[in-house]
Order: C-alpha cells, then sequence, then structure tokens
C-alpha cells in the first residue's frame, strides 16, 4: 500500500481475554494498583510501517521477535470505519505491563501493514475474523476475533470518548496471548478469509 496514505497508527493492549487473564495478577500492583477501565493505546510511528514483502530488520540484540498478529481498523471520517487491514504489530519479547512500550515495538520497520484494505459495510462482522500465523509455511498460530474483551465497534466508541481518530488513522484491535516467536532469517505469513496474506521476512539489522 501507499504508506504515505496514513495518519496515525495505533496499538490496544488487554483486548484479548486471555492476556486480560494471564496480567490480572499484576494489574494491582504499583504504579496503577487496579486494572484499566479506559482502553490502553500507544502508537506505532511512521519509522516502524514496513509493506508487504518487505524485509524487516532486527538487532544485533535480539535473538528473537514476537509476532503480533492484528487487524486495524482504517478511518474515512473522524471516528467512522472505511475498511479493515491486516498488520503484523512485532516487538522484542519482554515481560513489562506497563506503557510506554517504545523501546520493545517502536524499532525501525517493525509494523507490517498488509496491501488489502476490505471494505466497511452492513455485512462485514469483526467478530468472524480469524488470522491464521505461518512462519517458514508451518501454522503457529490462530487469532479469533471472537474473543476481544472490546469488540471493534465498542473499541472505536470507548477510543472516540476521549480522541479523535482522523481520516487515515488506524486502530489495531489487540494481540492475543500465544504469539509465536520468530528470528533472522525466518518468513512470517499472516492470512485471512478476505484479506489475502501479509508476509514479511526478518534479517539482521544492516543487510535489509
Amino acid at each position: 500500500m501507499n504508506l504515505d496514505a496514513l495518519g496515525t497508527v495505533y496499538g490496544t493492549l488487554l483486548n484479548f481475554r486471555g492476556e486480560v487473564q494471564a496480567w490480572a495478577p499484576k494489574m494491582n500492583e504499583a504504579p496503577y494498583k487496579a486494572p484499566p477501565r479506559k482502553p490502553v493505546l500507544y502508537i506505532k510511528p511512521a519509522n516502524t510501517w514496513s509493506n508487504d514483502g518487505a524485509t524487516i530488520p532486527v538487532p544485533a540484540r535480539a535473538p528473537q521477535v514476537e509476532v503480533g498478529a492484528t487487524i486495524a481498523m482504517i478511518m474515512k471520517a473522524p471516528n467512522q470505519v472505511g475498511g479493515w487491514r491486516l498488520m503484523n504489530d512485532l516487538s522484542l519479547p519482554h515481560a513489562s505491563l506497563f506503557r510506554p512500550p517504545v523501546k520493545f515495538k517502536c524499532l525501525d520497520g517493525f509494523l507490517g501493514i498488509g496491501d488489502t484494505l476490505l471494505a466497511d459495510a452492513p455485512g462485514v462482522d469483526p467478530s468472524t475474523f480469524v488470522l491464521e500465523v505461518r512462519i517458514n509455511g508451518e501454522l503457529k498460530q490462530t487469532v479469533r476475533f471472537s474473543e476481544l474483551v472490546r469488540d471493534a465497534r465498542q473499541l472505536l466508541a470507548d477510543v472516540s470518548e476521549f480522541m479523535t481518530l482522523r481520516p487515515g488513522d488506524a486502530l489495531m484491535l489487540g494481540c492475543d496471548l500465544g504469539r509465536p516467536l520468530a528470528k533472522v532469517g525466518d518468513r512470517i505469513e499472516i492470512s485471512a478469509p478476505d484479506f489475502g496474506t501479509l508476509t514479511n521476512s526478518l534479517v539482521a539489522e544492516g543487510t535489509a
């Protein structure tokens, strides 16, 4: 896709039920001392964006990266969904619940963006979306968006209470637990019906 057409890309934490259950014991610890009541967002800035088919550089300090298969809603008007797009929200493995996750998630190239935009329409039900993640052709994860804490429409409504998403902005629905790990030399494929396949390969930093 033409990455110049993108606005701001937002990720969402803690929006899969399994993820919330896994982190529940930590949510009552300092500094927050309670589960979040609103969506927890972060930004994937433009330095992270990679087209479908692009190679993604991995720094030498990171022997593995987490594959974050997800779908993003793309705005066509303020807080109005125009379509849906595959994304691969890569991050360095970490065991931190707390923001900001910049040093884990905002490395150069660490967001694969699919070419296909599935137009929003009355018959499109995001809760039926199912992603398959393959590494070097082997199925590693299946992501079912029926398992969201806030479904796509509710997530957008809740985010719209405190901020405006403008045309071209993207809001990812979240990444489930069980994110597979990949390393330099691996080929990552994320696919779903009506979305085609988002493919990126990992290379050593300095060779991309």
